[in-house]
């Protein structure tokens, strides 16, 4: 039985929108997930991130760009993190070429343009091939803001037991994305003790 991807739970819900777009990649004892499978799983993702597509369904084309944006920035942030685990950095491994997509989905924003008109000069603004595109151009565009600006410095991978999840540093005490995670972490450090003091 196939889940509702609307009624999805999505990872990080807290975070902003680059960091709960790596967090569709996953792991558990059953291994590593992607939630970003069909274009109605974008779909849903988009809408629980509250990222505008004026109503319009994704393409199959829009969903790898999707993927090849959350690539590229999970690719990027295990540079910016230092983070070296391979599951953590998904299916990007060149840094130059996530750099290279990121820059190339973000080009999709609308730029201003000018145009002329019965001999008047008027100015306008480019539109993204759909609203998905666009979309995505703008999470591609937090992306870039959040990796390359003053946020980076709180930028860090989750190294409890099995995660592969980023999240920004927003208290000085917070190790871990989650409580989950913490409690993991916690609970192996336990066991570990108890099992040494045998």
């Amino acid at each position: 039985m196939q889940e509702d991807a609307r009624a999805r739970e999505w990872m990080l819900a807290d975070e902003a929108v680059p960091i709960r777009l790596m967090a569709t990649v996953w792991a558990d004892v059953a291994g590593v997930h992607d939630d970003l499978r069909t274009a109605d799983d974008l779909d849903a993702w988009l809408d629980a991130a509250a990222v505008d597509r004026s109503g319009q369904g994704s393409t199959a084309a829009e969903l790898q760009l999707a993927r090849r944006l959350r690539d590229a920035v999970r690719r990027l942030a295990a540079q910016v993190t230092g983070d070296d685990r391979e599951a953590a950095r998904s299916a990007t491994g060149d840094v130059r070429a996530a750099v290279r997509d990121l820059n190339e989905v973000v080009a999709q924003l609308p730029g201003p343009r000018i145009t002329l008109a019965d001999g008047v000069l008027k100015s306008t603004t480019s539109a993204p091939g759909s609203a998905v595109t666009g979309a995505l151009a703008r999470v591609a565009a937090e992306s870039i803001a959040l990796l390359a600006g003053p946020d980076a410095e709180q930028l860090r991978a989750c190294y409890a037991p099995g995660c592969v999840l980023y999240f920004v540093k927003t208290h000085p005490r917070r190790e871990w994305c989650s409580v989950t995670c913490g409690n993991r972490v916690r609970a192996a450090r336990r066991y570990e003790k108890v099992r040494s003091a045998r």
